[in-house]
């Protein structure tokens, strides 16, 4: 296993990882920056200031209200939301590559100081692949780059599914991915050329 972060000054939050029969384009849930001070924004965050006084409005309203059952209730529910909320964070999506046999569209959520606690994985096969685009939307005054795969279905349908949709990182995130995922499943090296699968 080789790991790369490609665009290292700019969008480190991309890694390739190569293993021996695919490659994984990882994109962590974080970035830096755009004022150029190098300072990172975070996306999945652990404790905050917010959850610290959680425990204090919960005892007070404990002391108070500990013989009504709804307030009991209520006090349950806060801190299970509030729990169910920090530990389903996105902590990095992934495109896995595998050239012979398809792609595998990845994104892990989980408390950011462990390991993910829930994994939801698409398997695309390359024999429904049809393509990987970059692809763009309009978000109210916004143009939005995603990646996109393009492919069939047993109803003889066209999908599409997208690629980091939880994260939608920058373009030049997008393009190294786009170029890797295009040499590895389209690219033809003998005759040096795109084709179909």
């Amino acid at each position: 296993m080789q790991r790369t972060r490609p665009l290292p000054d700019c969008h480190p939050e991309l890694s390739v990882i190569e293993w021996p029969n695919f490659r994984e384009y990882r994109v962590e849930n974080w970035r830096l920056a755009r004022d150029g001070s190098g300072n990172v924004v975070r996306g999945a965050t652990s404790w905050g200031w917010i959850d610290l006084c959680l425990p204090l409005v919960i005892s007070f309203i404990w002391l108070r209200f500990r013989d009504s059952t709804v307030s009991c209730a209520f006090a349950v529910l806060v801190v299970g939301f509030s729990i169910y909320c920090r530990c389903t964070q996105v902590l990095h999506e992934s495109v896995l590559v595998f050239p012979a046999y398809g792609i595998q569209l990845e994104t892990h959520r989980g408390y950011p100081l462990l390991k993910p606690l829930f994994v939801s994985r698409r398997f695309i096969h390359a024999s429904l692949l049809e393509d990987f685009v970059i692809n763009e939307g309009l978000r109210r005054w916004n143009i939005r780059y995603y990646l996109a795969a393009v492919h069939g279905s047993s109803t003889d349908k066209i999908a599409i599914d997208v690629a980091f949709e939880n994260i939608l990182p920058y373009f030049p995130v997008l393009l190294e991915v786009y170029q890797g995922v295009q040499e590895l499943m389209f690219y033809n090296h003998m005759d040096n050329r795109h084709t179909c699968i």
